[in-house]
């Protein structure tokens, strides 16, 4: 085994372990409203659950030398988010909308994503998402860098409405993975979709 010392390499070296190692990695699809009404929309593959009661989910939003991107300070000031499951169908257009666009222009128009309305919060989602959670930020927490110029801000939403296309969920509220279609994230510019399933009993 090769013994490294993240103190001593530099941050994007770090980055090359941490992305290369954590993987598959779910993505965030999000989309957030600026105070202009644009529709923001970016991708995020730091992204996983926190509780399912009440369900939440958390998204960590990298900053760029301490500045916040556009996907936090929308979410931060309005107070509201949707969290949409990357998936085949779309993942092309998902890849578009990581253009540095700023912050007048929307990302999702670019990618010609279609917006839908949302049930409990401002901010629309994206129809051709087969799975979208409703979020409001239940905390934005500032983490890593320096106090000055943070590395970035940890989203956690509480999930306020659920919307999941019919043909991906059962009777029964489970989500079927081989109709969803997931596309996760790997290192550099390599995705993964869904592979091999097996099942292990958990002991008791």
């Amino acid at each position: 085994m090769r013994a490294i010392d993240p103190a001593a390499q530099s941050e994007r070296d770090n980055y090359k372990l941490l992305i290369g190692s954590i993987i598959p990695r779910p993505i965030a699809f999000v989309t957030t409203l600026s105070e202009g009404g644009v529709l923001n929309a970016a991708p995020f593959s730091y992204f996983t659950i926190v509780t399912a009661d009440p369900p939440m989910v958390a998204v960590s939003v990298q900053r760029k030398q301490g500045v916040r991107k556009d996907t936090s300070r929308n979410a931060i000031t309005t107070g509201e988010f949707v969290v949409h499951i990357a998936d085949s169908s779309y993942i092309g257009a998902i890849n578009t909308t990581a253009a540095p666009l700023p912050p007048e222009e929307s990302e999702a128009a670019l990618a010609g994503l279609t917006p839908a309305a949302s049930l409990a919060v401002a901010v629309p989602g994206i129809a051709e998402a087969s799975i979208r959670m409703e979020c409001v930020l239940e905390q934005a927490i500032p983490l890593g860098g320096t106090a000055d110029a943070p590395a970035a801000d940890l989203l956690i939403g509480r999930v306020v409405q659920f919307h999941v296309a019919e043909d991906v969920i059962d009777g029964r509220g489970h989500i079927d993975a081989d109709r969803l279609q997931p596309v996760s994230r790997l290192a550099g510019n390599s995705y993964a979709k869904l592979g091999e399933q097996f099942e292990l009993e958990r002991p008791v």
